[in-house]
């Protein structure tokens, strides 16, 4: 593609994208991937508590929920060849924010230094009427 800009002509090449899946978070529930590379940012799609090898919750208490959730991500992102340092932005929806601090409890394990950026925000409901969905972006 090229683009006028200023009266010169720049060429911009579109960047492939590589798909990310693994076994060894939930399978998608939907028309979308676990996760996708555009260059060196690997987008990650929303996990909630779905216990890859049984295919059922884990959500014997919001805590259960967040670590089901975290470790879904962390094996998305392991099979990317990244780790949670790799993370540069996360959203977390929740449906109740009064519960905030348990999640945050649990999230705030999985760094250790130069936390990602993050947004939280309060949804009416969650796939499958789960309390919590975090997402992801990491760059490599």
């Amino acid at each position: 593609m090229v683009l006028l800009y200023n009266c010169r002509y720049l060429s911009i090449d579109f960047m492939e994208k590589q798909i990310i899946t693994t076994g060894n978070a939930p399978a998608p529930i939907g028309p979308y991937n676990q996760a996708v590379f555009a260059g060196d940012t690997l987008y990650i799609s929303g996990q909630i508590a779905i216990n890859p090898q049984t295919g059922e919750l884990s959500n014997a208490s919001l805590q259960d929920e967040t670590h089901q959730c975290m470790k879904n991500l962390h094996a998305i992102l392991a099979e990317a060849g990244l780790d949670f340092s790799n993370v540069v932005k996360t959203t977390i929806f929740i449906t109740d924010m009064k519960r905030f601090a348990e999640i945050n409890e649990v999230y705030g394990q999985y760094f250790t230094a130069d936390f990602p950026a993050r947004e939280t925000v309060q949804v009416s409901a969650l796939p499958k009427f789960v309390n919590v969905e975090i997402s992801m972006i990491a760059v490599r």
